[in-house]
């Protein structure tokens, strides 16, 4: 089945209609049209340029420029991550933490799934190694950022009770434990929520990319419960590992709570 391109004029109806959802939110002063223009002309420049480099890339295929592209991604991810966080730890560790947790997750999972699972030749094959660490990132980076936040946030509001229970004897880790369980929840809900909702609520982007794209319909399934599948688990991986080490890293050597290693991010 041949792919009905999208010639320029059709792409303006649809910026249109972003245009006319910031005129409403204007005359309703939401103070989100700025934002919501930004955004809208951050998407089209950013997909444009990317789908240029992913022209170039496909034909190469050569190994160091998919991990250089990987590298710029995971340095991307990991500043969104830092950005998103109301209260951040002080110094590299804000992006370092971040970055290590996706790096960890996203890219063992993403290579194991290349390898073992797809097993295209050779196993680093842009057509399907980009696309997957992009997903994988995508949503690790919003894990991992939500779980971050939740837990500086709360360790930074329940600080009397943490403080409380390490003069009771209870050593850090059992100080913060329904905090740090709370903020592995946290970040994730949103991939679980994701999967109860697929197929009944929602068709996935992958899994409808693909059928727009002609490919079967059975085939586009498959590849769709492995992309999710695979998510959740660098998602809750990543997750699990953020808040671990930035637990630790709110408590020195001798198990005090060392709240002046956060820092409130500028709004």
């Amino acid at each position: 089945m041949e792919v009905i391109d999208l010639a320029g004029w059709k792409l303006a109806l649809a910026a249109l209609l972003v245009l006319a959802l910031a005129g409403v939110s204007l005359s309703a002063r939401l103070g989100i049209t700025r934002s919501l223009l930004v955004a809208s002309a951050r998407t089209g420049i950013q997909l444009t340029l990317i789908g240029l480099v992913l022209e170039a890339l496909f034909a190469s295929g050569q190994l160091y420029w998919i991990a250089l592209l990987a590298t710029v991604m995971l340095l991307v991810a990991g500043r969104e991550v830092m950005a998103r966080q109301q209260r951040r730890l002080r110094g590299p560790w804000a992006f370092g933490l971040g970055t290590g947790a996706m790096f960890v997750s996203s890219f063992s999972v993403t290579i194991l799934a290349l390898t073992v699972v797809i097993g295209p030749s050779p196993w680093y094959e842009p057509q399907y190694s980009i696309p997957l660490l992009g997903m994988m990132l995508g949503n690790t980076m919003t894990g991992v950022a939500l779980s971050l936040d939740r837990l500086n946030d709360a360790v930074w509001r329940q600080r009397a009770v943490i403080e409380n229970r390490l003069m009771l004897g209870q050593n850090w880790r059992e100080a913060v434990g329904d905090i740090r369980r709370d903020a592995m929840r946290s970040g994730m809900m949103p991939s679980i929520n994701a999967m109860a909702a697929a197929g009944i609520v929602s068709l996935p982007g992958m899994m409808t990319g693909q059928i727009l794209a002609g490919s079967p319909p059975a085939v586009a399934v498959k590849y769709q419960i492995l992309v999710m599948l695979i998510i959740t688990a660098g998602t809750g991986f990543g997750a699990l590992m953020a808040v671990s080490w930035g637990s630790r890293r709110l408590f020195d050597e001798r198990e005090r709570l060392r709240l002046e290693r956060l820092v409130k991010t500028s709004s």
